[in-house]
């Protein structure tokens, strides 16, 4: 059993889950599901932003979020855990990777481990985006591997975890949204009192 450490969740969705509840209310329902779960409590949350779909054109525009947690649960405990909001908001995974979704929870980090190990971390660190969307690890990669590419993650996290590091490059969050050049937030911004209550 882990003692309590501390998670990363990244929250997204770009459907709407009912004509009555847009993307932008999804993320706040699944908050607030994720809260009560056993072994897991929600420490603090970013804005919720508007982020264009990755790759361009693959959708609508989503509804992006991050989540710092305390939690008891192991990794894997925690993903199953996420993966079940997940389905019991209608995900439905048929449509591949990067697929418009009802409702996205991607498990960031979990403390500072890093799993399997430093070099199966660095080769999907360093798969080449033409092979992301054919390949799929075949257990849980942590951190996620695609956190220092996606401004859609670093700039909510940057609101709640600015100073945390990458525990295998050592990044800080900002540092790796700096990395991403100056044109990484184009499009992208905090949803408005306007847009929550008609995200479209």
């Amino acid at each position: 059993m882990f003692n309590l450490s501390f998670g990363i969740v990244a929250l997204g969705a770009n459907l709407p889950l009912t004509q009555r509840q847009d993307p932008v209310l999804t993320l706040r329902a699944a908050l607030s599901i994720l809260h009560k779960q056993p072994g897991i409590s929600i420490a603090s949350i970013s804005r919720i932003w508007r982020t264009p779909a990755v790759p361009a054109g693959s959708g609508p525009d989503y509804a992006n979020a991050a989540a710092i947690i305390g939690t008891t649960l192991d990794p894997d405990q925690l993903l199953a855990r996420l993966h079940q909001i997940e389905a019991d908001h209608g995900r439905d995974r048929s449509g591949g990777r990067w697929s418009a979704r009802v409702l996205d929870l991607d498990l960031i980090a979990h403390g500072d481990l890093i799993l399997p190990d430093p070099g199966h971390l660095r080769r999907w660190m360093d798969l080449p985006f033409d092979r992301q969307r054919q390949e799929t690890p075949d257990r849980l990669i942590l951190p996620h591997p695609r956190l220092q590419d996606r401004a859609f993650v670093l700039a909510p996290l940057a609101e709640i975890a600015p100073a945390w590091r990458h525990p295998l490059t050592g990044r800080s969050v900002i540092q790796m949204l700096d990395d991403l050049g100056p044109d990484a937030l184009q499009a992208m911004a905090p949803v408005t009192l306007a847009e929550k209550a008609a995200f479209g």
